[in-house]
């Protein structure tokens, strides 16, 4: 048994019977390893198609005796919870039961990377977006190691799509002008895109030959994730929809739509 997974049976045993480790969940303790610099797919939110996606997670680990491995985990569960133990959600690496890939920049640190895979409809169902909690394990050279619970959070989102079609064009100065789109997303247990339904859209216009786009109207998503308003037409420019987006859902703007106003 690798060192690291007989220290992560020991921490669930030791939970379980009420003991208490140290450096788990209540900091890091000296002579321990440290950790810092987490970083998820570059620092983003987690973005998911209708596809697998693989991301990459590192971090950096420092102890006197140097890092032979480390472990990354996402999970949801009860602040204090253990992810290796009693978690309600957890999420595994790629590499979880192989080394972490670790490149040593000192005779004390590291810095270690796995990776992340999420198959819609496989590993990834909708009720899975949201927020994650990402804890660590690093290891060292001694065989010593540590956890840090709640290190830092990351979003796992539905990717999103939104559309938008202005007319007639051209259309003359003072009439109507209907402006329409829709705002899907992914859906992770069919593997296609549905209408993300009741959300709050806002119309935005921009006039030719300038670069920043003014809100005019805010407009919510009808029952398949359709848009339609109609505005007077005054003069040339662009028109888009801009979705702000949730904790499950990306913030997305249409490109805009040129309509001549005659």
């Amino acid at each position: 048994m690798r060192k690291r997974a007989a220290f992560a049976v020991l921490t669930a045993v030791a939970a379980l019977a009420g003991f208490a480790i140290p450096g788990a969940y209540a900091g890091e303790s000296p002579g321990e390893v440290q950790i810092s610099d987490v970083v998820l797919d570059g620092g983003k939110d987690v973005v998911v198609d209708t596809y697998d996606k693989t991301i990459t997670v590192s971090g950096t680990f420092t102890h006197p005796s140097g890092i032979q491995d480390a472990d990354f985990v996402l999970w949801r569960g009860p602040d204090g919870a253990n992810p290796y133990a009693t978690y309600d959600d957890r999420i595994i690496s790629n590499e979880y039961y192989v080394h972490a890939d670790c490149v040593a920049s000192s005779a004390t640190t590291s810095t270690c990377s796995q990776t992340f895979t999420f198959e819609p409809d496989w590993t990834l169902a909708n009720a899975d977006a949201g927020t994650w909690k990402v804890s660590v394990q690093g290891v060292a050279n001694d065989d010593s190691g540590t956890h840090t619970a709640d290190y830092t959070t990351t979003r796992l989102q539905r990717h999103a799509e939104l559309t938008v079609n202005a007319g007639p064009e051209p259309v003359a100065q003072g009439k109507t002008l209907t402006v329409t789109g829709k705002l899907t997303r992914a859906n992770w247990d069919t593997l296609d895109h549905r209408g993300y339904t009741n959300q709050p859209v806002r119309l935005q216009f921009r006039k030719a030959g300038t670069t920043t786009y003014t809100t005019v109207k805010t407009v919510n998503t009808s029952s398949t994730g359709g848009l339609t308003t109609t505005v007077a037409a005054s003069e040339d420019g662009y028109w888009r929809w801009n979705f702000a987006g949730t904790s499950t859902t990306p913030a997305v703007k249409a490109t805009g739509d040129f309509v001549d106003v005659q």
